[in-house]
């Protein structure tokens, strides 16, 4: 399979003005744009082989074909390749279907074209290989056993597992790195929605349940479902990151 081309991203919008706006939003970030109008277009370029070549897919929910919903459902049959969503309807259970489909993110309309470009960069550089470095030498005092299972690095918001950086959405990367900074402290939904979803006052607390399971898969990815759960649940209580 061909390496994905770092800067090329695949717009499925069929109202051809926003994705000409996000077009040339996107052209001015660096990036390379390719767009098609229907969703069933899009899979069959895609699983032809193209989603090898797209770096992230910009998808629509409401197409005229098939749901934006449907296409990333069949898309993560065959491909891992980001995915954020835009859509008129802004209603909570939607954001959350549309997260637990496989999605990196959910942008509703009418929507920033600068704020959907600087989105696709922040979810491009979280997904960047990790390179094999050597083993660090000693450090005093020594790192907690959960630092050592993770590697966060604050300035470019993204989160290694055992060496791999994850693809983290926003607020999945908000939610590692608040339960990362406290092992073995239980959070309450609460709390949990005070300190990650500080900027979605609209959000509910089911939103929390929903980013814990799509957490949980990414880091069972990594470790090929073997080993313990990292994120536990405290029945009645919250959740915590594994000590």
């Amino acid at each position: 399979m061909a390496d994905r081309n770092p800067d090329r991203i695949l717009i499925v919008d069929d109202e051809p003005a926003i994705a000409d706006t996000l077009a040339y939003a996107l052209r001015a970030e660096g990036f390379d744009t390719a767009w098609v109008g229907l969703g069933g277009e899009a899979l069959a370029a895609l699983e032809a082989g193209a989603a090898a070549e797209y770096a992230l897919v910009v998808l629509d929910v409401g197409l005229p074909d098939i749901g934006g919903f449907d296409v990333c459902r069949r898309l993560r049959r065959f491909s891992d390749v980001p995915v954020i969503f835009l859509t008129a309807r802004a209603d909570e259970v939607d954001r959350i279907v549309g997260l637990e489909l496989g999605a990196d993110d959910y942008v509703p309309k009418p929507f920033s074209p600068r704020e959907v470009a600087s989105r696709v960069r922040a979810i491009l550089r979280r997904a960047r290989p990790v390179a094999p470095v050597a083993a660090p030498a000693p450090v005093s005092p020594p790192l907690p056993a959960a630092a050592a299972r993770f590697d966060h690095d604050a300035d470019g918001a993204r989160i290694a597992y055992h060496g791999q950086w994850l693809s983290l959405t926003r607020y999945e990367y908000r939610l590692l790195a608040t339960l990362l900074a406290r092992p073995g402290r239980v959070f309450n939904r609460a709390q949990l929605m005070d300190l990650v979803w500080r900027d979605a006052e609209d959000s509910l607390e089911r939103t929390v349940d929903a980013h814990i399971k799509t957490l949980r898969a990414k880091l069972r990815a990594v470790r090929e479902g073997e080993g313990e759960a990292e994120i536990e649940t405290h029945r009645g209580l919250g959740y915590s990151l594994r000590p």
